[in-house]
């Protein structure tokens, strides 16, 4: 086996190793995605339950903001690291470009071929509502927050 050869078997086993980590990431992000909805869901039935908006209960609004703040944040790691494990596989299929092994996450051709509802509800990133989601969160608890300090 040659020097490039030898090179491309370690660039592969790098390769395999990033796809495992970027892979990872998906599980910990669907994750972290369904507390946010399920803390939240528990703090809105708490809400109803007594009684609903009172300036009062400012303490639950903030906490609702908070959690879903330090959710944001966590959220936003997992999916950075998850964009970095991407980048850096990229840069592996440029230095293998004729290579099929370094192209496996490369999907277009396969995603064009898929079904037509599936192209249509899998064309939102995931990225926009994993992120989106917790801000829209923390915001709608600073307005009850707000809206109850009003009162």
């Amino acid at each position: 086996m040659d020097d490039q050869e030898q090179q491309a078997e370690r660039d592969y086993q790098a390769y395999q190793s990033l796809l495992d980590l970027w892979a990872r990431e998906n599980p910990i992000k669907t994750t972290k995605l369904q507390m946010l909805l399920a803390v939240n869901a528990l703090l809105v039935s708490a809400l109803n339950v007594s009684g609903g908006i009172a300036p009062g209960k400012w303490s639950l609004y903030l906490a609702g903001a908070l959690f879903s703040v330090i959710w944001m944040f966590s959220i936003g790691r997992t999916a950075l690291f998850q964009d970095v494990w991407q980048i850096k596989i990229a840069a592996l299929r440029q230095r293998h470009p004729d290579d099929p092994r370094f192209s496996i996450l490369e999907t277009d051709e396969a995603r064009r071929r898929a079904r037509p509802l599936l192209r249509r509800f899998g064309a939102i990133s995931s990225k926009w509502y994993l992120l989106f989601s917790p801000l829209a969160f923390a915001l709608a608890w600073l307005v009850v927050l707000a809206c109850s300090l009003a009162r």
